[in-house]
């Protein structure tokens, strides 16, 4: 069994996705838009316009599939309530990476020296994702 995270980005996604491509090297695996859905979706889901939208998408990230979609296309995506986790393999990488998810987002916590990891911060990401990069022992 896999639990696997099913991201809502409010009509974001596909900025999203090229922000985790450029950023994370991450890689599509699956693209559906709203249009190629063989049934068409309802009216009161979806706004009129929203036609070439993401429904659905699949995104790896190193060893991790993520899934996304544009979900209701509101325009303003909400994640609370839990982080990603990225193991980065040395200090230096850490600092790459905290240093481009950071870019238009909100540091939590800076990156930095722990009892238990030579570096390790939070930080949101511009679409408001939270992130844990951590060295892991």
């Amino acid at each position: 069994m896999q639990v696997q995270p099913y991201l809502f980005f409010d009509g974001r996604c596909e900025e999203a996705v090229e922000f985790y491509r450029r950023v994370l090297g991450a890689e599509v695996t699956t693209l559906m838009r709203i249009k190629d859905s063989p049934e068409p979706c309802p009216s009161d889901m979806i706004p009129p316009g929203s036609e070439n939208k993401v429904m659905h998408l699949s995104l790896r990230i190193g060893d991790t599939t993520l899934m996304a979609s544009d979900g209701r296309c509101q325009g303003k995506p909400n994640f609370q309530g839990f982080s990603l986790s990225l193991n980065a393999a040395d200090d230096a990488h850490a600092e790459r990476l905290f240093a481009a998810l950071a870019d238009g987002g909100q540091v939590q916590m800076p990156l930095a020296k722990t009892f238990f990891s030579s570096r390790f911060g939070m930080v949101a990401d511009r679409f408001g994702v939270s992130w844990m990069v951590i060295v892991a022992p």
